[in-house]
């Protein structure tokens, strides 16, 4: 997997930037980039689980059209973005590229972003039953909202108030601390356009593609039932790799 930090040194000590730009670099660049947590690819990867493994919270018709059809446009669309801006991918660090959106076109935006966002929002899940945070997660989240279900409240405000489609987020900021926030249509706070920066540790899909057979126009039923999906234990070893220095 690509190293984010190393690649980033390479590219600034060539333009001579490389004492200004390391001191500046965002926390979410100094993440370890020797694991999983960190989406660096640019190809599709497997379902972590069985189509119908969320049920009955999400159905299995809907998690394999959002997987083989929408997902997978995202990453064909990706491919032929790059290819048209000559974005050479084996060279190239995901991450890197959000970062710097405003430089490349809207198909590149929408589907680095799509690819992006849905590779974690798969991973962000598991079959039920899901436990609640612990560890210095859990105090991190006390300390920003006050308590879990304090944080539980603001998170869904901001996905069901989401007007049209997009996703909700937990991030954590270049200060370290963490930030709920949204995002329209598939940005998300990697980008350089977003209007609230940070590393994503929690991302909630709120297009209709994603519930709609089975909640039809009940957004707020999805979004209550998805907490019994989220996969804490994912987000926790994220978290813990957004935060080492």
């Amino acid at each position: 997997m690509a190293n984010i930090l190393q690649n980033r040194r390479q590219f600034l000590t060539k333009s001579g930037k490389a004492g200004i730009a390391l001191a500046t670099m965002p926390l979410f660049s100094k993440i370890a980039p020797s694991n999983l947590f960190v989406i660096s690819d640019f190809q599709q990867q497997p379902l972590p689980y069985a189509y119908n493994a969320l049920e009955p919270f999400i159905d299995a018709l809907t998690m394999e059209i959002h997987y083989t059809k929408h997902a997978a446009g995202y990453t064909k669309n990706l491919a032929d973005a790059c290819i048209a801006e000559k974005v050479n991918t084996t060279a190239t660090n995901l991450s890197t590229l959000l970062n710097t959106i405003s430089n490349y076109s809207v198909k590149m935006r929408n589907n680095a972003g799509g690819h992006y966002n849905h590779e974690l929002f798969w991973q962000l899940m598991k079959p039920a039953p899901t436990n609640n945070p612990t560890g210095p997660l859990a105090a991190a989240i006390e300390k920003a909202f006050g308590s879990f279900t304090n944080f539980k409240a603001a998170f869904s405000d901001s996905a069901k108030t989401r007007f049209g489609s997009g996703w909700a987020w937990l991030i954590i900021k270049n200060d370290g601390e963490l930030a709920i926030c949204s995002t329209p249509n598939q940005d998300n706070p990697l980008m350089d356009i977003a209007e609230t920066k940070g590393f994503p540790l929690i991302g909630l899909d709120v297009w209709e593609h994603a519930y709609y057979l089975k909640y039809q126009n009940k957004r707020p039923d999805y979004i209550n039932n998805w907490w019994n999906l989220v996969n804490w234990d994912f987000v926790q070893n994220r978290y813990a790799l957004a935060i080492q220095k």
